[in-house]
Formats: C-alpha cells, sequence, structure tokens
C-alpha cells in the first residue's frame, strides 16, 4: 500500500463499531459509529467501508475471537497429549475460583474428555527422549477425529519446548488430513504444562472461527489471492492482545494473540493522546495516566507507568492465557448495562447489557432498564442530541422503564436512575482500584484518560473517589479504540524457556536469544519494515529466586540481578540481594514502528466558552439545577469552562460537576481539574 493510502481503524463493541479514518493526503481524521450487528458483526464492518473507496489500511479490532470463547462457540477441537496426561486440561492448578464456597466449580474445559486423545512418546526435563513417538498410532487417531466430525486439533505434548520434533511431526500428519492444527512449540514454548496446553487449546478452539470471519471480510473487500500474487484494494491487518498488529494470515493462525484487541488498542490510543497532551506542557501526570474505557456493554482499565504495561498471565472465561497481553482489567458496566432487582431486593446493575439490538429502552426497542436510560432520566444525556441527532433517544421509554424497577423497591424514576449511576460507579471504581490501589500505586499520581460512548458522563465523578487530580478527554474519546488500532505498531513477540542460574555469562544468556531475535527480525521485514531505523529489539529476562515458583520479568541488561531485586522488592516489600537467582524465560519482541497520523497543534483562544453554549436546561445533581449545555465541537483550544455543566460532542456526552473547571488544549483534548469534594453535586 502506498502512504496515500486511506488508514482506517475498526473497532467492534458490544453496543456500537467505531471508525477511525485518516486520510494522509489531508491531513484529516474523522470518526463515526454504526450499531453492531451481533448476528453478524461483518455486516457493519462492511457497511461502514462501503463509501470509503480507493486504496485503503485498515487495522482491525475484532471480537470474534472473544465471543466464541466466551460463549462456548469455538471449533469442534480435540485435544493429543503424551500418554498418561489427557487430564491436565480437567486438572489444571486444582485453584477453587471461590475459596470459602464448596460447591464452586471450576470452568469446564474447552475439550471434552472423549476428545482429550493420548499418544505413546515421552520426553524429559532437559529434552531427553524417554520414549519415541508411536508414529503407527497416528492413522487410529485420525480416523477417530475424522468420524467425531473435529475440525481443529491442538497438540501440546510433554516438554515439547526442548524437544519439539515430536510435535512437528504430528502437527505434519494432522495438517496434510485437512484439520485446523494448533502447536504448542509454536504458541507458547514454555514450561508449565497446564497453562501451555490451556493456551494452545483455546487457539484451536477459536482460530478457526476468526479465520471464516476473516475470509468473509477479505472477500468482501476484493482481496483476492492469485498464485503467490495478491491483488488488493485494501491491506487488512487484525490487533492483537499486545498492542501491535499483525497480518490477517498470522492471525488466522493464531486467534488466541487476538482475544482483547479491541481494548488493547483503547490503551494504545489513550498513552498515544496522554502523551500529546503532555508535550505541550510536560507535566508527569499526563505520562502516568489510568485509561478508562467505559463502552454499552464492559468497562476496561488499565494503568500506565511511563508506559504501557503487559503481562503473560491473563485469565479469561476461566482459562489461562499465557501469551503477551497488555494489563486490562474488565468488569460488566456498560452504558448498556441492565438493572434489576434481585431476591434480596437490592437494586443491581450488570454484567447482563442490553447490546444493540434490543439496546436500552431509550433506544425504542425494548423496555430494559440501564445505565443510558438513568442518565437520560437524569437530564445528563439530551436524547435529540446523540449521535449528533442522528439517533433519536425516547426520553419516555426510559422513565417507564426506570419506575417500573423503582416500583419494586419504592422509588420513583429518578430516585432509580439515581441509585443506578451510584451502583455502577461503585462497580468501575472497584475495578479501577484493582489495578491501583491493589497494586501499590497510588491513584493521585495518575490522570484518568477517560473514552469510550459511556466513559464522560462518568470519569469526574470516579476520578474524585480515587483522589485523582485530573481528567483528560480526547476528542476522539468515544473512539479512541479504533484510532489507536490505527496509529499501532507491528508486534512480534517470541519467548523460550531456558532454566539457567542467574549468573551465568551474558554470553550465554545471548546464545538463547538469537535464534529468537533472528526469527523476529526475518518476520517483521517479510512485513515491509526494510529498514532497522523502523525496527526495535527489546529482550527482558523472567527471573526468581531458586525454589520460587513465579518469576518476575525485568530488561535483559548489565545489571539485570540489581533490577530484579527491585522489582522484588516493589512487588512483595523484601529482596535477597545475596541469593541464587534463576532465568526460567527470555523474551523478545520486535516492533516495526509505524507513522502516526499527524494532528495538527491549535493555537490557544479566547478563554470565553460561550460561542459554544447551546442552552440552559435541567439536570439531576442532589437537586434538580439549570445547567448550561455546550457543544464540544465549537469549544476552541483556550477554552475554560466551570462546572456544572454538560459538554455535548456527536458521539458522547461529559459532565462536569459543582468545583470542576476544565480547559480545551492545542489538540482539543479537554483538560478536567477535578474539585476534591462534591460541593453539593452528583449522586
Amino acid at each position: 500500500m502506498n502512504s496515500n493510502s486511506l488508514r482506517i481503524g475498526i473497532d467492534i463493541g458490544g453496543t456500537f463499531t467505531d471508525f477511525v479514518v485518516y486520510d494522509p493526503r489531508l491531513q484529516a481524521l474523522r470518526t463515526f459509529k454504526l450499531l453492531t450487528t451481533a448476528a453478524d458483526p461483518a455486516e457493519a464492518v462492511l457497511k461502514g467501508l462501503r463509501d470509503l473507496c480507493g486504496n485503503r489500511r485498515i487495522v482491525h479490532g475484532s471480537t470474534v475471537a472473544t465471543n466464541a470463547l466466551l460463549e462456548r462457540k469455538g471449533a469442534q477441537t480435540a485435544l493429543i497429549t503424551t500418554r498418561g496426561f489427557r487430564d491436565v486440561l480437567q486438572i489444571g492448578r486444582q485453584n477453587r475460583p471461590a475459596l470459602y464456597d464448596l460447591f464452586s466449580d471450576p470452568s469446564a474445559p474447552l475439550v471434552s474428555q472423549t476428545w482429550r486423545m493420548e499418544i505413546t512418546e515421552r520426553v524429559d526435563y532437559r529434552g531427553t527422549v524417554l520414549t519415541s513417538l508411536a508414529r503407527d498410532e497416528l492413522t487410529g487417531l485420525v480416523q477417530r477425529l475424522r468420524e467425531g466430525a473435529i475440525e481443529s486439533v491442538a497438540v501440546s505434548l510433554l516438554f515439547s519446548f526442548l524437544h519439539p520434533e515430536h510435535e512437528q511431526h504430528i502437527a505434519r500428519h494432522l495438517r496434510e488430513a485437512g484439520f485446523f492444527t494448533s502447536v504448542s512449540h509454536e504458541i507458547l514454548p514454555e514450561y508449565r504444562e497446564y497453562e501451555r496446553t490451556s493456551t494452545t487449546v483455546v487457539n484451536a478452539y477459536v482460530s478457526p472461527i476468526l479465520d471464516r470471519y476473516l475470509a468473509k471480510v477479505e472477500a468482501a473487500l476484493n482481496i483476492s489471492r492469485t498464485g503467490s500474487e495478491i491483488e488488493q484494494t485494501a491491506d487488512l491487518r487484525i490487533m492483537q492482545s499486545n498492542g501491535g498488529s499483525i497480518r490477517t494470515s498470522e492471525a488466522r493462525q493464531s486467534g488466541v494473540r487476538c482475544i482483547v484487541s479491541g481494548p488493547a488498542g483503547g490503551v494504545v490510543g489513550a498513552f498515544h493522546v496522554a502523551q500529546l497532551a503532555a508535550s505541550l506542557k510536560n507535566p508527569e501526570a499526563l505520562v502516568n495516566i489510568i485509561a478508562f474505557d467505559m463502552g454499552g456493554t464492559s468497562t476496561d482499565v488499565s494503568l500506565c507507568k511511563g508506559a504501557i504495561k503487559s503481562t503473560s498471565e491473563a485469565t479469561l472465561a476461566g482459562l489461562p492465557i499465557r501469551i503477551p497481553i497488555i494489563d486490562i482489567h474488565t468488569v460488566g458496566a456498560g452504558g448498556g448495562s441492565i438493572a434489576s432487582i434481585d431476591a434480596g431486593g437490592a437494586l443491581r446493575v450488570g454484567p447482563q447489557s442490553a447490546g444493540a439490538d434490543p439496546g436500552p429502552a431509550c433506544y425504542g426497542h425494548s423496555l430494559l432498564a440501564t445505565v443510558t436510560d438513568a442518565n437520560v432520566v437524569l437530564g445528563r444525556l439530551p436524547g435529540e442530541y446523540f449521535l449528533d441527532g442522528k439517533m433519536i433517544l425516547d426520553e419516555d421509554r426510559s422513565r417507564t422503564a426506570l419506575t417500573a424497577i423503582g416500583q419494586l423497591i419504592e422509588l420513583n424514576a429518578v430516585q432509580t436512575a439515581q441509585g443506578v449511576i451510584e451502583v455502577v460507579n461503585t462497580h468501575m471504581e472497584r475495578a479501577l482500584r484493582v489495578i491501583s490501589v491493589e497494586r501499590g500505586y497510588d491513584p493521585a499520581d495518575f490522570t484518568l484518560v477517560s473514552f469510550g460512548g459511556a466513559s464522560g458522563l462518568h470519569a469526574v465523578e470516579l476520578a474524585r473517589r480515587l483522589g485523582m487530580p485530573t481528567v483528560l478527554i480526547s476528542p476522539f474519546a468515544s473512539t479512541l479504540s479504533a484510532f489507536g488500532m490505527l496509529i499501532a505498531n507491528t508486534v512480534k513477540d517470541y519467548s523460550l524457556t531456558v532454566m539457567l542460574r542467574g549468573d551465568v555469562s551474558e554470553s550465554e544468556i545471548d546464545k538463547r536469544f538469537d535464534p529468537l531475535v533472528d526469527k523476529g527480525l526475518h518476520e517483521i521485514r517479510e512485513d515491509g519494515f526494510a529498514s532497522d531505523n523502523n525496527i526495535t529489539i527489546e529482550r527482558t529476562l523472567d527471573v526468581r529466586y531458586q525454589g520460587q515458583s513465579f518469576e518476575l520479568n525485568v530488561p535483559f541488561t548489565h545489571d539485570f540481578q540489581r533490577d530484579f531485586h527491585d522489582a522484588h522488592q516493589r512487588a512483595y516489600g523484601y529482596a535477597r540481594p545475596g541469593a541464587v537467582t534463576e532465568i526460567v524465560n527470555v523474551r523478545v519482541k520486535v516492533t516495526g514502528h509505524e507513522t502516526p497520523p499527524h494532528l495538527p497543534i491549535k493555537e490557544m483562544e479566547s478563554q470565553d466558552p460561550s460561542p459554544a453554549w447551546i442552552e440552559n436546561r435541567n439536570v439531576v445533581f442532589e437537586m434538580t439545577e439549570s445547567v448550561p449545555f455546550y457543544q464540544g465541537e465549537c469549544l476552541r483550544p483556550g477554552n475554560r469552562l466551570s462546572g456544572p455543566a454538560i459538554i455535548i460532542r456527536s458521539d458522547t456526552t461529559i459532565l462536569l460537576d459543582h468545583g470542576d473547571t476544565a480547559s480545551v488544549d492545542g489538540y482539543h483534548n479537554l483538560i478536567i481539574q477535578v474539585s476534591p469534594s462534591r460541593q453539593g453535586g452528583l449522586i
């Protein structure tokens, strides 16, 4: 694709599908939203792309793999493992999901016992073959798989990360027989048998579903393959959970890497806009951020202290997934979260969501009372301005839905709406505390970067509860996940278990890194990064004290031992500088750096925001008050506002409380200084 190609970021959410389009010739960026088509997510994607003609470079965050896993609607999958180890998925770590609930059951394995199949072979912990692979058993296994209409097979043998030859032979045989095959030494060449097997099985389970989805999208985008040549009008890439993008050919084979691609794009976008804002005044707090993404279905939060934080210890739907992933915590709280009364007479909000269809009551297709309906009834979300007037919200239906809920607990519609807001804010506050206070960080040292269509009505109050002094809201807040995909780099992650003493020579460690680095450079250059100036390589180590069960990741430098002791002190409150350490895994991240869209800096103008004033309307705080409403797109850099106030943008709405002040910077970001107390404000 040439440098003048349209660049398009797409994020499928539970309620809306977001589009961000950048034209490099005009240096112009625009955004729009369409209702998500839950039955066939490709429908909304293709509808949005229909009028965007010419050469297009598209980065797409897809929920296809996520939904397949959460809804247990993946491919019919089997597992082949070393004889005697077929129940590793069932046994797991024997941890109870609820410590004091004796009747709580762990998540059921993705592969039933019938299709957990064994093959004779054995490799020891040094990689020595104890029992050769019984190749003659493969014919019978393939016959059983065909009889069972199995589509996808995961192969995870004992210690295959040290001796992959047995897995390689099985994979060749299965692929020649026509099965989609996921192999553990390709997906996760690390020790810990359960986690490696689980990750490999998840990949086998979701990848065929993602493959079919991408085939449909590519066909509709006129991406055709003739031999080794590709004739195309669009270059389609997929967002990974690690914050980088990959080619569709890789995503089709490694669907597990795209499990949380949408939220990952949001964190990338949030960190980027915070860095741009920091470049204007360079306050440290804008480099240390908490990303707060409240959409229609869920809320995703992530803490970034100077950099985006990744982890390789994620769990989704009760299943461990040990590939690199941006460290994101998710709760079932969004604009579409449904309010209900439980058996004890308490008001509950979520985790069930009304989604796009039927949607909240105010969408006109249901009488489900949601967070969005609560904001409508409280006057904070004016129905005639929603989506720039393209979709009118029905306040009467919202009031009817909340009245029905309130009657069960003897509250009127307004009181019920206030209760819904309080409950959902409490859920989100707890999520923010999980990734900050519970990990030893003071939220007051961070800026809350708020994005997602529903976040602007809740962000300032959440920041106040956590003692956070500043909230940053980008002009792309409602579509920031799609914007993040637009600016995402190409990222390749590699790892290998090595089990070396910490005092081993650096040259010995280098030898373990070299094959991973060579592979990464080869693959990143295949993606079109010819110049080393656009490529960076990060080498890190997973280190622990000898005898420990878990490790910490530190950069590979001359001082990695000291860095590990410091990291252990921060994480656990103590360090043992004289103790023997052990290097468990080596990790390599190869990044091909993309040029982000150019966002011009505007000159500062008057502080007076009155040209953006629309009208004054009644809004319910603790009492009903007349509050000024402003058109967000008409606010100019330099404008300053004082709360209470409502700022309406075409795709989101922002609420300022009493005592809060906001200013517009040169990038049209809204920088909100949060009053430490409510001063008679929100409930």
